[in-house]
């Protein structure tokens, strides 16, 4: 989807894939059919923006096959499907039983982690509509916080620096510019936007930047204007958001708050949970840490790094951190230019949530994700952007 803003330039939204689990070319062909063009139909559009995954094996498959990079960007104009954005977070098995801690692998001290976002850029140069020449990837902040020390972040800053030079290089060759941006998260050795300041001024490249990720921000109860006011003061830039919403827990120290919380609980994905105290930010490395005993001071509110669809928040005494993605987006694209041009509804965990709030199906799914996409739209023509055809 493509919006006009007031200043003229065009911002596209989309959503992210990696909520469909695929590993290889096949699969990825498989979602194209069984999940986007089904939501860019619901949503009666004649193009939708998908902000694409590609693993590890379908990003090998494409990368050493220039025709299986036609044929996908061959099946994606057949279904009115578009890409301006890369999710290079997650490197395999996305779709595994357990995931936890197995996403932040391979970091940015693994040569394979460089490898992999370098043919991620390749192809996206070689996916992007004809009337696009920029493009984002989007992904992991540097590395999980341990085991790092200063012989990592050495090793991370050359790694940057060099995928940094490559993507100079990328655009000498296509006329295409891929600008990458580190993910802040919980628990990572990037973990706010104030975490990427040092590491990105070190680099000292416009080619990579910070991704925004409004349920991470929320998680770490950053404030939004001070946050996106201080990357602009460093000049760094934002090359994507995420809109995303977390779990808030207004009344943690409540029981009936506790056994709410305890519903989301679940195998799969990691759940960075936190609160603010008088010392400082407090958390916890998953949510069960959380509900299942005093490891986390619940004398003021809790979040967690849960992505909760931005249409259904869930009932009382639980919310989400909806507000701070509208005020996040407004700081974003709602004064006189925007900050970002790539946006995208990131919600990965509709299989993760309980059972009763589930999809059972991919109708369901899709529904789900429409209705994402179009709060996210009605956002935006309320802060002034048109929406294009």
């Amino acid at each position: 989807m493509r919006f006009r803003h007031p200043d003229g330039t065009t911002v596209h939204l989309s959503y992210c894939t990696n909520v469909h689990p695929a590993e290889t070319l096949d699969g990825v062909l498989t979602q194209l059919r069984e999940h986007c063009e089904p939501v860019r139909r619901r949503l009666g559009r004649d193009r939708l923006g998908i902000g694409l995954w590609l693993a590890k094996d379908a990003a090998h498959a494409l990368v050493t096959d220039p025709a299986a990079v036609r044929g996908l960007r061959t099946e994606l104009d057949r279904r009115g499907l578009e890409v301006v954005t890369l999710n290079g977070f997650p490197y395999q098995g996305f779709g595994a039983e357990q995931v936890k801690y197995r996403v932040y692998q391979p970091d940015w001290t693994d040569p394979e982690r460089l490898a992999h976002t370098t043919d991620l850029a390749r192809l996206l140069a070689a996916l992007l509509p004809d009337d696009v020449t920029e493009g984002s990837v989007s992904t992991l902040p540097i590395a999980w916080r341990t085991p790092f020390d200063a012989t990592a972040a050495a090793t991370a800053h050359t790694a940057l620096t060099t995928l940094a030079e490559r993507l100079d290089a990328l655009e000498d060759l296509t006329g295409n510019s891929i600008r990458i941006a580190l993910e802040p998260e919980p628990g990572c050795t990037v973990e706010t936007t104030a975490d990427a300041i040092g590491p990105l001024t070190a680099i000292g490249s416009h080619r990579i930047g910070v991704c925004v990720d409004t349920c991470h921000l929320a998680t770490s109860f950053e404030d939004p204007g001070s946050a996106l006011a201080a990357l602009t003061e460093a000049g760094i830039g934002i090359p994507k958001a995420q809109l995303s919403a977390a779990l808030h827990a207004e009344e943690p120290h409540l029981p009936e708050v506790r056994a709410a919380l305890a519903a989301f609980v679940e195998p799969r994905f990691l759940h960075q949970t936190r609160t603010r105290t008088a010392a400082g930010l407090r958390g916890t490395d998953d949510l069960d840490q959380a509900v299942s005993g005093d490891a986390l001071p619940d004398a003021s509110p809790w979040r967690s790094h849960f992505h909760v669809p931005l249409h259904a928040p869930p009932a009382p005494p639980l919310a989400s951190t909806l507000p701070v993605l509208q005020d996040t987006l407004s700081r974003l694209v709602g004064g006189a230019t925007p900050l970002t041009r790539h946006l995208e509804v990131e919600t990965y965990t509709w299989q993760a949530l309980p059972a009763e709030l589930r999809p059972r199906n991919r109708t369901q799914l899709a529904e789900g994700i429409a209705a994402e996409l179009t709060l996210a739209r009605d956002l935006l023509v309320d802060l002034g952007l048109k929406e294009l055809p």
